[in-house]
């Protein structure tokens, strides 16, 4: 540790209230350990600055935070006197940032995560070092019944994060050193300062203790380092990833709204091409192929976009989305509908038709003397008249509208009767045209 006035050197550091670590600092020098059975491993130490300070974004420290996790085996997270719920909330947005980030070159959680508590003032409720400050932790991440359900999400998901989490409470160094100007990092700190640090650093950088980067289950090279070091930075230099506010889970529902937006967006474009406004008439088959199409790909710009909270979490506004899509086609169909003249027209087009049969057929059956019959079609004639200039004065007033329902009920019995009949004599056509063809078939076999 030197000698106890001996200045402290290494990354640049000072005391007083602004901060002095700017973005990250990486130690110059890559520090060549041998290991017990003959291994050698690099060892880099890195430096990052303090989060959400007066000069940066929450974009610029959730950045920060998540290439430092990324590309560290070992993320110490140095936090002053005590966990609170904020700081918790932090990770969690922060890490949920870095993981997101890599899920399109590898799905493996990050590695180590260490909370480091500095100037600890309660060693009697939990004792300094990594056995205190391990129960402190698990009290701190315990998942409870009771606890509301945003609390549960953040614990689970730091846990998920990473696959080792420990905690360290460390003392403070003594007030000479936090007040005064004159300090440059001389070793008349508290002894218990001292005894906790020859505990602390061998704990992370003795030889046999290294804990070895790894990406995807493969371990990370020096030159790997540094082509995942570019990748990780040309990644958060673009705009596929989405802009982090405050807490993760408003980040997460702006997102995954933006997301269904897009997609919503996609389908109405498409929709509008085919059907949209003045467009003509579309056939029903026509149109539901073409929605079918556009709906998946609808579901493929959502699900193909970044999204935070969790398949879960998605899952909740893929729902969303595709209740609203069924909603936008039912109200393409209505339209589409009311671009066909004959649906619109149907009762008084109906009507009309069975007046001038009923015309023709009267003027008929008088010609060749049944005029008893000739009579009941004239009955028959006036009261399809009646209910013709019925229809056009509830159509007109407004009135009545049970009465005009009943005879639109009637108008399209009578064409679904039309529509029957038509296919019952195209079905008979076809069966005598399929004989003939059969008869013909063999006949000419015969010959």
């Amino acid at each position: 540790m030197g000698n106890d006035n001996e200045p402290l050197t290494g990354f640049s550091w000072r005391g007083g209230s602004e901060p002095e670590t700017s973005g990250i600092q990486l130690w110059s020098e890559v520090f060549l350990v041998q290991k017990s059975d003959g291994e050698e491993v690099a060892v880099v130490l890195m430096d990052t600055q303090g989060a959400f300070d007066d000069q940066s974004t929450v974009k610029d420290c959730a950045t920060i935070f998540a290439l430092s996790t990324m590309t560290s085996s070992i993320q110490i997270y140095n936090l002053s006197q005590n966990i609170q719920e904020d700081d918790l909330q932090q990770l969690q947005l922060f890490t949920e940032y870095g993981r997101l980030a890599m899920d399109e070159i590898f799905q493996k959680p990050f590695q180590s995560l260490m909370f480091l508590i500095r100037d600890w003032s309660f060693p009697y409720e939990y004792s300094y070092g990594f056995q205190g400050g391990n129960q402190f932790l698990d009290k701190r991440l315990q998942v409870k019944e009771a606890q509301h359900e945003e609390l549960q999400t953040v614990r689970e998901h730091i846990r998920s994060c990473f696959t080792n989490i420990s905690c360290f409470l460390l003392p403070h160094p003594g007030l000479k050193v936090a007040t005064s100007p004159a300090f440059k990092g001389q070793l008349y700190v508290g002894p218990e300062f001292r005894d906790q640090l020859k505990i602390l650093i061998p704990k992370l950088l003795h030889p046999d203790r290294l804990v070895e980067k790894e990406i995807n289950g493969n371990k990370v090279t020096c030159s790997g380092l540094l082509e995942f070091f570019k990748v990780y930075i040309k990644i958060y230099q673009g705009e596929g990833l989405p802009q982090p506010k405050t807490m993760l889970m408003a980040t997460a529902e702006a997102n995954n709204l933006a997301a269904v937006a897009s997609a919503k967006d996609q389908y109405y474009r498409n929709m509008e091409k085919v059907c949209g406004g003045d467009l003509p008439y579309v056939s029903p088959e026509s149109l539901e192929e073409k929605h079918q199409f556009f709906i998946r790909e609808a579901l493929h710009v959502f699900a193909s976009t970044k999204k935070m909270g969790g398949q879960e979490f998605c899952n909740r506004y893929q729902e969303k989305l595709e209740k609203e899509l069924l909603e936008m086609w039912e109200s393409y169909l209505k339209h589409n509908e009311s671009k066909n003249l004959f649906s619109a027209f149907r009762t008084p087009a109906v009507l009309f038709v069975l007046v001038c049969l009923l015309y023709v057929l009267s003027g008929l059956l008088l010609f060749i003397g049944l005029s008893t019959f000739a009579m009941l079609c004239d009955c028959t004639l006036g009261a399809v008249m009646v209910a013709m200039l019925t229809w056009a004065f509830i159509r007109y007033s407004g009135r009545y509208r049970n009465v005009g329902g009943a005879i639109d009920q009637a108008a399209g019995v009578v064409l679904e009767q039309v529509r029957i009949k038509e296919e019952r004599h195209l079905c008979l056509k076809a069966l005598i045209a399929g004989f003939c063809f059969s008869v013909m078939h063999q006949a000419g076999i015969r010959h």
